[in-house]
C-alpha cells in the first residue's frame, strides 16, 4: 500500500461516529449468526465516504485498493469499491480486468454486505461481462454462497441501463427460490427494475413463477404494477400457500 490510502483510511478515521457506528453494527446485522456478523462501523454516511474517495480515487494503485479491502473498518472497504468503480469507467482493458479481478477475488470477504455490492458491482462486474459478452461468470457466482449470489443478479443492472433485459430474467429464474432475505430482495429488486424496461416480460415471469416463488421476492417484483395486476399475482401466491 501506498500513503495514498493511509491517509485515505485516516481522513476517514477523522470523521468517527461511535454512536452512529453502534446504530448501523445493528442495521447490518452483525451480530452472531446474523449475516454480517463481526463488521465493524466507523459511524460515517455514505455521502462523507463519497467525498472523502474523489480526493484519491483517480491515484490509487491496485494494490492500493486491495489493501482497502482488507480493513476492518466497513467504511475503509466500502471507499475501496467506490474508487474501483469510479476506475473502471475510465480505465483500459488491462487495468479493468485488474479491478474485475480484484473484485471477484475478494467477493464474501472485503466485499461482504449488500450496501458495498450494491453501490459497485453493476459498474465493475456487470459492466465487465456485459463488455467481454460473456455472462458465465455471473452463472457461476449464483451457483456460490450468499454475497456471490447478490453480486450476481445486481450486476445484471448493467445490462437494463443498456437495454438488455434477458440476463436478469434468467438469473432471476436461477435464484427465484432461494430463502434468505437478501437474495429474495435483490431477486424482486431486480424484477421490479426489469419490468420497467419490458413490462411483458415481467409478467411472463409473473405467470410462471407467481404462486410458488417466495413472498418477499414477489411483493418487490410488483411494485410498480397496477392494483388489480399486484392483487392478481398476490392471489395466485395465496392459492399456493
Amino acid at each position: 500500500m501506498s500513503g495514498l490510502s493511509k491517509s485515505l483510511v485516516a481522513d476517514l478515521k477523522a470523521l468517527q461516529n461511535v454512536e452512529s457506528g453502534i446504530f448501523l453494527q445493528r442495521f447490518f446485522k452483525t451480530g452472531p449468526g446474523e449475516y454480517g456478523e463481526g463488521d465493524m462501523f466507523l459511524g460515517l454516511q455514505v455521502p462523507q465516504t463519497r467525498s472523502i474517495v474523489k480526493k484519491y480515487q483517480k491515484d490509487l494503485s491496485v494494490a492500493d485498493l486491495d489493501w482497502l479491502l482488507g480493513s476492518k473498518w466497513h467504511e475503509v472497504r466500502l471507499a475501496a469499491v467506490i474508487a474501483m468503480r469510479a476506475q473502471y469507467s475510465k480505465a483500459d482493458t488491462t487495468l479493468q480486468r485488474q479491478l474485475y479481478d480484484l473484485y471477484i477475488s475478494n467477493i464474501g470477504i472485503g466485499i461482504n454486505n449488500w450496501d458495498i455490492i450494491d453501490i459497485s458491482c453493476p459498474h465493475i462486474v456487470g459492466a465487465h461481462v456485459f463488455g467481454a459478452n460473456n455472462n458465465d461468470p455471473l452463472f457461476a457466482l449464483a451457483k456460490q454462497d450468499l454475497w456471490q449470489k447478490r453480486v450476481s443478479i445486481i450486476s445484471t443492472f448493467w445490462h437494463l441501463k443498456n437495454g438488455d433485459p434477458t440476463l436478469t430474467y434468467a438469473l432471476a429464474e436461477v435464484l427465484v427460490y432461494e430463502k434468505h432475505d437478501l437474495l429474495q430482495k435483490a431477486v424482486g429488486w431486480s424484477l421490479r427494475e426489469m419490468g420497467k424496461l419490458d413490462g411483458q416480460m415481467l409478467r411472463q415471469f409473473l405467470n410462471e413463477y407467481a404462486a410458488t416463488m417466495p413472498r418477499t421476492a414477489l411483493r418487490y417484483a410488483l411494485e410498480h404494477l397496477p392494483t388489480k395486476e399486484k392483487e392478481y399475482y398476490m392471489h395466485l401466491k395465496g392459492t399456493m400457500s
